[in-house]
């Protein structure tokens, strides 16, 4: 899976012309969002929201950190692209998709492969998985923006 997302990432970073202080700015929210993904697992299993068996041996969860960063970092490429173009409004609106597309997406992966994740019955885990959802973007854009800036100010601003 990491390795479809690797050459997701490439063709975002491509179509979204991505700068080299966009680019690092992107894989620094990957990064943060990575550490958010791994404690949202571990409180979700806590709660038992859901059941994601993570093996707690150092290699597995390095390569299950990498996972995360290489798979949420073109997001935050792509929301750059439409804050800057739609503004705030329409970032707003990619996070009330992403927490209504996210969790149905999740519980077919569970469905497809339950020995990936398993939910527990009823709403909260669904709640708390779109909050999981929203928190990955949200946390990953305000930290990537803080390389690269506003995308707002951007100097390329009125490139259409």
């Amino acid at each position: 899976m990491t390795s479809a997302y690797l050459v997701e990432l490439v063709a975002v970073v491509y179509f979204t012309r991505a700068t080299s202080q966009r680019i690092v700015g992107a894989f620094i929210g990957g990064a943060a969002v990575g550490c958010f993904g791994l404690a949202a697992i571990a409180l979700g299993n806590a709660l038992e929201l859901w059941r994601v068996p993570i093996a707690r041996t150092p290699y597995f969860l390095a390569l299950f950190y990498l996972g995360l960063v290489i798979s949420v970092t073109p997001i935050y490429l792509v929301t750059w692209r439409l804050a800057r173009r739609f503004g705030g409004r329409g970032l707003a609106v990619f996070i009330c998709i992403v927490a209504i597309i996210g969790p149905p997406r999740d519980y077919l992966f569970a469905a497809t492969f339950p020995e990936w994740m398993v939910f527990a019955p009823g709403v909260a885990p669904i709640l708390a998985d779109a909050v999981a959802y929203v928190g990955i973007v949200v946390i990953g854009h305000a930290v990537m923006r803080l390389i690269p800036g506003p995308s707002r100010e951007d100097r390329l601003r009125n490139e259409s």
